[in-house]
């Protein structure tokens, strides 16, 4: 038995981490798992705005994967999903386009539409 081990109160054998109830394998995050009204306001999104994008952002410690839907005009909005396969799928449903944030970066009206929305306040 290894140091960590003792300090983790493990005897023997090693144990397998269990997913918080009620979630989609969630082990290691803080956030909720995604839901119904999530992909709802995906596709109403979508259906409202022209020119939206989709940008598939990696499940960290503290968030599930996101996608991320930038429009024509730069407004966004940002919501939890079941991962980058449930992404990639949707947005071939909506017939949007669909990047990894970690590769491509995000399109600057994006940064644009914030900075313009931040002045109005």
């Amino acid at each position: 038995m290894g140091l960590f081990d003792r300090l983790r109160g493990r005897r023997g054998g090693t144990r397998q981490a269990r997913p918080v109830r009620g979630s989609r394998d969630r082990r290691g995050t803080l956030d909720r798992a995604s839901q119904r009204a999530d992909l709802t306001h995906l596709e109403q999104f979508v259906a409202t705005r022209v020119g939206v994008e989709g940008y598939v952002e990696p499940r960290t410690t503290v968030t599930e994967t996101t996608i991320l839907l930038v429009a024509a005009d730069g407004e966004w909005t940002r919501r939890r999903i079941d991962g980058p396969d449930v992404a990639r799928k949707l947005s071939k449903d909506l017939t949007i386009p669909v990047y990894d944030a970690q590769v491509t970066g995000y399109p600057q009206r994006m940064r644009d539409w914030s900075a313009r929305q931040q002045r109005k306040l």
